[in-house]
């Protein structure tokens, strides 16, 4: 099979589409016919040598995909070659086949192309896990996303107004602010503005009772004066730096929770495992897309030969949504 290599970590020029070793299915895995698969944030920070691969995992850059299973490992049930499936990758998806546990499979969407689905299941396990089962996001409660236009955002946008609640989000020009407002945010915020500000303005004070943020130390302080007492800041990402200094008084006055969670890490199954995010992602969010409610939002699609073209895109910014890295011979 191809798939994309690193001859070494930097750029996307050091990305290449050569032959490799078809991958074998473990106990309890599944081998897939790799269809699409999708750019992450992540991906760019693999390829820099800033996000080590978990051990165990593939070192082929891709933490999701779309495809028909090709083989089934020992012991794996419930699945049957030729079904057409989306996974939770720990690494591998830049590839034409791939080996993932079976417990993070998923099912495609009904409403949803193959294609598209390559772009689901880490925006789809990302916003579940920190906006719902830990951020205990709640009916009629504000919720805050910084990067409403982005793969994450875009979805957690959906997924929150789905779910009864009040949505803001920030953007950084009025074409990516209106996407926001398209997809179903309350109020729209320009993040070159104060965001807490703005934000206290449009909800008579009250600020967000969960804020999905993936900037890090740049906008610590800023979220923390966004935050409604008894709010809950999810940090996802690291794009504005890793040290911050927090005002622990500010923390305690509001009775905050901030917590910051990663998902490739996590363990296969067991407490706070990946098999227990698909789960939850296949019985409470697969079923908004059935019902029209949430819908893919991709931007552009790649071969995945051209993956160091789809990097470059990324790292430009103004991506709206998902770019999809698509298998030249499927």
């Amino acid at each position: 099979m191809k798939a994309i290599t690193l001859a070494e970590y930097g750029g996307p020029e050091n990305m290449a589409w050569t032959e490799v070793p078809d991958p074998e299915p473990g106990p309890g895995e599944v081998v897939i016919d790799v269809v699409a698969s999708a750019v992450n944030r992540a991906d760019l920070l693999q390829v820099q040598g800033n996000y080590p691969v978990p051990p165990g995992a593939s070192e082929i850059v891709g933490l999701e995909c779309s495809g028909r299973i090709a083989v089934l490992g020992d012991g794996v049930t419930g699945w049957s070659v030729g079904d057409e499936v989306c996974a939770l990758l720990a690494g591998g998806g830049y590839a034409q086949k791939v080996a993932v546990p079976a417990v993070q499979l998923l099912p495609i969407p009904d409403g949803v192309s193959l294609e598209d689905a390559g772009g689901l299941p880490e925006v789809a396990c990302t916003v579940r896990s920190n906006v719902f089962m830990e951020g205990r996001l709640a009916e009629g409660e504000t919720f805050l996303v910084q990067g409403g236009s982005s793969g994450i955002g875009t979805h957690a946008i959906q997924v929150a107004k789905a779910s009864g609640a009040r949505v803001a989000a920030t953007a950084g020009t009025p074409d990516r602010l209106q996407v926001c407002r398209d997809l179903g945010a309350d109020i729209v915020i320009d993040y070159h503005d104060d965001v807490a500000e703005e934000l206290k303005k449009a909800t008579d004070g009250h600020g967000a009772d969960v804020i999905l943020d993936n900037m890090g130390a740049k906008a610590l302080a800023n979220n923390l004066s966004a935050l409604a007492r008894d709010g809950r800041l999810m940090i996802i990402g690291m794009q504005g730096g890793v040290k911050a200094e927090l005002n622990i008084g500010a923390l305690l006055a509001k009775r905050g929770h901030i917590a910051a969670m990663g998902l490739r890490g996590r363990p296969v199954t067991g407490p706070h495992s990946k098999a227990e995010i698909v789960e939850q992602v296949r019985e409470h969010v697969w079923p908004l897309f059935g019902a029209g409610k949430v819908r893919p939002v991709v931007f552009e699609r790649f071969s995945m030969a051209d993956a160091a073209d789809a990097h470059r895109r990324l790292a430009e910014g103004g991506v709206v949504g998902k770019l999809l890295l698509l298998n030249p011979e499927a």
